[in-house]
């Protein structure tokens, strides 16, 4: 009688363990570190302003001689009442907007030139941007201010050299508002396109060349290419430049201030920055400025929120 051998099956190998991994702490550490120093560096400005927009905080509060009311939402109806407060919030918002939208389209333009020209002259472009950014703000406004003197300035001077034109010396600062803060916008453009036109011309590095060149003998023109090359790759860049350009416009104070020390110091000539400065510390009315500077911080969340919202929509997708 002969026995028959059942195979065994063969049993699986069991994977081994996995090795476990180290949680890195880094980041969280460098994060960490930058929320702290941000706190301690704006946390406490911030805070005073929220405190003092809440009371009644004058020249006898500052000087010691009396602690501060606290009148909690008087100061924000005060301002909520004020026409004059709104009329240059407007004033200001359409400054910013303006100015902004022509500091981007000036420095994209200038971008793509760089992307043009020769290497030697587009080395002495970039010195010659580099140069307007890095020059101080007082020195800078004291040029503009000499250029559109209305005795010995230069713009006058050139005018007048054209047949038939006198203008004499004509007010750019101080005839109306309108002429006031083009000039200002033109100084604000003129100092705020190196870092769009740099930010601009970093991004369009990215771009193919031979994509471009592929793009161009299927027959595409100059703008075509632009619109569906090179602007894709920009986008982000212009959104952020854009979105800088705008919360530091809308915030300008020295050039205004210097413009108006060198013209009119009427309200019809001021924005946000110096009808702030004027209520809150010329003014020695401290609250209400405080208030209308938590207005302004709320009006810089709300145009950064949209910026935050699209990067959040770019994470999820």
């Amino acid at each position: 009688m002969t026995s028959t051998a059942v195979p065994t099956q063969a049993q699986p190998k069991q994977a081994p363990p996995a090795p476990e991994r180290r949680k890195n702490w880094a980041p969280y550490a460098l994060i960490t570190g930058a929320v702290l120093v941000l706190l301690l560096g704006m946390g406490y400005p911030v805070g005073w302003q929220i405190v003092t927009s809440f009371q009644k905080y004058g020249a006898l509060q500052q000087l010691g001689g009396k602690a501060p009311d606290f009148v909690w939402f008087d100061n924000y109806i005060a301002i909520a009442q004020n026409p004059t407060f709104w009329e240059v919030t407007f004033r200001s918002v359409l400054f910013c907007l303006v100015t902004a939208f022509v500091t981007v389209v000036v420095g994209v333009l200038m971008a793509l030139l760089m992307t043009k020209v020769p290497a030697a002259f587009r080395f002495i472009l970039q010195i010659a941007l580099l140069l307007a950014w890095a020059m101080p703000v007082i020195a800078a406004m004291t040029v503009w201010i000499w250029l559109f003197d209305r005795r010995k300035g230069v713009i006058n001077y050139l005018i007048n050299l054209i047949p038939g034109v006198d203008i004499g010396n004509f007010n750019w600062i101080g005839t109306t508002p309108l002429l006031f803060f083009i000039v200002a916008s033109i100084i604000i453009t003129w100092m705020s396109v190196p870092f769009v036109a740099f930010s601009a011309y970093a991004g369009l590095t990215q771009v193919s060349g031979e994509v471009l060149e592929a793009a161009q003998l299927d027959g595409a023109g100059a703008f075509q290419r632009f619109q569906h090359i090179m602007y894709p790759v920009l986008k982000p860049v212009i959104a952020i430049v854009l979105l800088l350009n705008l919360i530091w416009d809308l915030r300008v104070f020295a050039q205004i201030t210097l413009l108006q020390d060198a013209g009119p110091k009427s309200t019809d000539y001021d924005l946000l920055g110096t009808y702030i400065y004027k209520t809150g510390v010329a003014g020695m009315d401290f609250g209400g400025g405080a208030a209308m500077s938590i207005f302004v911080l709320a009006i810089t969340i709300a145009l950064s929120w949209f910026y935050v919202r699209s990067l959040i929509k770019e994470e999820t997708q």
